[in-house]
């Protein structure tokens, strides 16, 4: 059995695979586990509690803290991947994906067609960096990247830097820009965000969260609408007003998480973070803005989330939504497709790990099932 990925999903997918009996290499075409947490900006944390967070089969140690920093996260792949001994193919890329007679046929650069009964497919959410192909974008004179190549605040140190998107990478950017010397950081905000602590009434979030699952829909809206009013302060003074609450409502729809605060609230009530309208376009050094006067900072640092990249790889099996995810059920197999599962495609309030855990649970369960 071949598992496409060495992240969290894939490790913990093969993990269990082989906890059924089952004969597991892991693929990736990068040169270590975990590529893309090494990748992450350095102050980054899991915004999910430690004991929430644990792959199957091995938990994240103690030392490592209640929110587990980047760099630990990584060193908790490998040694996950060392304690089950998962076998891996590092620096092999899939590129496509076939239903051959008795299972897969995976089309990889520089190691030929690999053969399997099943594949489990765990490349990641965060695959492919989705800048927008905004007017004059291409044309623009200041410096311009993806969240995905943001590492610290030192390049920006005494810049004026323009942060773009309200999700949690963006809000964790514009803070570290602040502590870390930036002359001037402003965020430009298209859909107004919902901002929750990461404790509720001395409990973590992510504990919290995976109770609040289990209701309907619109009464978690609620919750979170109340609970949100109660431990945030009305920040529409400072451009950003009360959000619409249809919080959980927006989050199945688009995956719009909840901003899980670590000083954002604090930055723009205090004017250190200044909120701007969204970014419709670039002139030359000027970035152009909805019902606004342009505006010319230094940089720009876009975090507007990432596609999954599936379409290569599994586009021509017409079993992806039209948002380019996996239409089955996470830890699945499509009926049109036997043998073939999808992991990690998924942004649940709950957190990723505790999904990936379920996920990888379900798949070794139903491989084993036959």
């Amino acid at each position: 059995m071949i598992v496409i990925g060495a992240g969290p999903g894939g490790l913990a997918a093969a993990a269990e695979l082989q906890r059924v009996g089952k004969t597991v290499s892991i693929i990736d075409k990068a040169d270590a586990v975990a590529s893309a947490w090494r990748a992450h900006y350095e102050r980054l944390h899991l915004h999910t509690v430690r004991w929430t967070s644990h792959l199957p089969g091995y938990k994240i140690p103690r030392r490592y803290g209640e929110w587990v920093a980047r760099d630990d996260v990584v060193h908790y792949l490998e040694d996950y991947a060392a304690h089950h001994q998962l076998h891996t193919i590092l620096g092999v890329s899939a590129e496509r994906l076939d239903h051959v007679e008795g299972g897969w046929s995976i089309s990889t650069t520089d190691h030929g067609d690999l053969r399997a009964p099943t594949v489990v497919v765990a490349t990641g959410y965060n695959h492919t960096p989705d800048l927008p192909t905004w007017p004059g974008r291409d044309g623009y004179q200041g410096r311009l990247i993806h969240a995905r190549d943001y590492r610290n605040a030192d390049p920006y140190r005494g810049k004026d830097v323009l942060v773009v998107g309200t999700g949690n990478t963006g809000a964790e950017i514009a803070v570290d820009l602040v502590e870390g010397g930036a002359a001037r950081v402003r965020l430009a905000v298209r859909t107004v965000p919902t901002f929750v602590r990461r404790k509720v009434g001395g409990l973590p979030n992510s504990a919290v969260s995976i109770v609040l699952r289990r209701l309907p829909v619109k009464a978690v809206d609620r919750i979170i609408a109340v609970s949100s009013r109660l431990n945030t302060p009305d920040l529409s003074a400072r451009g950003l007003p009360r959000p619409p609450a249809d919080a959980y409502t927006r989050l199945l729809a688009d995956g719009a998480v909840p901003i899980i605060d670590v000083g954002l609230i604090d930055a723009v009530r205090d004017g250190k973070v200044e909120i701007v309208p969204a970014v419709v376009g670039f002139d030359g050094a000027a970035v152009l803005l909805a019902d606004a006067e342009p505006i010319t900072p230094d940089a720009v640092v876009a975090a507007t989330g990432y596609r999954q990249g599936l379409e290569k790889l599994v586009g021509h099996l017409g079993i992806l939504d039209e948002r380019g995810r996996p239409s089955v059920r996470s830890g699945a197999a499509h009926p049109a497709t036997p043998g073939l599962y999808f992991t990690g495609f998924t942004n649940p309030i709950s957190g990723n790990f505790r999904e990936l855990r379920i996920d990888a649970k379900r798949i070794a369960k139903a491989v084993a099932r036959g």
